[in-house]
């Protein structure tokens, strides 16, 4: 079916926005069906993504969908579903890829039986690398969670995992793509002072992590034996690595990691 799928998405910011982009050039999808308060956004991706991205009110979003997806912030999704509730079509699942929102919230609010996904996908959606989770409840089956994979897996890899990990996910892949701004931010302001261009400290940064991921990736190195290949006795390695033990960068990734999941955990408190 992907091909010929009708996405939904309602709330089309930088998720919801990134998803609609991703599906539509990977093929993912026919067209997408969007819905959002702001429509300057809406506006803004109707002139840029053509006539397969139809803007419509969330009811007909839920009515006109194969697959509909939930991209608001965590604290409007309770708002956003009765009206879905009382549109959706038979045996359209329902995804919400909203931070700490867990299946028993979205529940709460649609009438029983319903197929409901979570999932975390990241920004790297735009270029088709995005690292996206899910969990599901039982009401969804595997042609249902076939149809929903289809869709992310056209923008990136999907993992599926149990609901209590999908905080951990939460603060490693859905928050990630910030903390690799940061490191790629560092990299190339150190390269700058030191003498580069910017733009090509900024090119070389950015390939130096995509090179590594990939081959850590493609290997299956440990990460410690990466850093050991590379760094020799009284070498220039070793001398930058010093300085990263001591600003404890690895530790302090460790805490964003814990951090940003433990917020999770809060938003799904409330």
């Amino acid at each position: 079916m992907a091909g010929q799928l009708n996405l939904g998405i309602i709330g089309v910011g930088n998720l919801g926005g990134a998803l609609a982009e991703g599906a539509l050039a990977a093929g993912a999808a026919s067209r997408v069906l969007a819905a959002d308060l702001d429509t300057a956004r809406l506006e803004e991706l109707a002139e840029r993504l053509g006539d397969r991205f139809q803007p419509r009110q969330a009811g007909h979003v839920a009515g006109g969908s194969d697959v509909v997806v939930v991209a608001v912030k965590p604290h409007i999704v309770p708002s956003v579903l009765p009206d879905v509730d009382r549109n959706l079509r038979a045996g359209c699942p329902l995804v919400s890829v909203a931070a700490g929102v867990t299946l028993r919230t979205i529940q709460a609010s649609l009438r029983p039986g319903l197929p409901v996904v979570r999932a975390m996908p990241n920004l790297a959606m735009l270029v088709r690398e995005s690292a996206t989770a899910m969990t599901a409840n039982d009401a969804v089956s595997p042609e249902q969670m076939r149809t929903v994979e289809s869709v992310f897996k056209a923008v990136g890899k999907v993992y599926q995992v149990s609901e209590s990990q999908m905080h951990a996910v939460t603060g490693l892949s859905g928050s990630g793509p910030a903390y690799v701004g940061l490191v790629v931010e560092g990299l190339a302001a150190g390269a700058v002072q030191k003498g580069l261009p910017p733009k090509l400290a900024m090119a070389m940064a950015c390939q130096l992590l995509q090179g590594s991921a990939r081959l850590l990736s493609e290997t299956g190195w440990h990460p410690a034996a990466l850093k050991d290949r590379v760094t020799t006795p009284a070498g220039t390695t070793i001398a930058g690595l010093r300085e990263l033990e001591i600003g404890a960068v690895r530790g302090a990734l460790l805490s964003a990691v814990e951090a940003a999941s433990e917020r999770s955990e809060e938003l799904a408190g409330r």
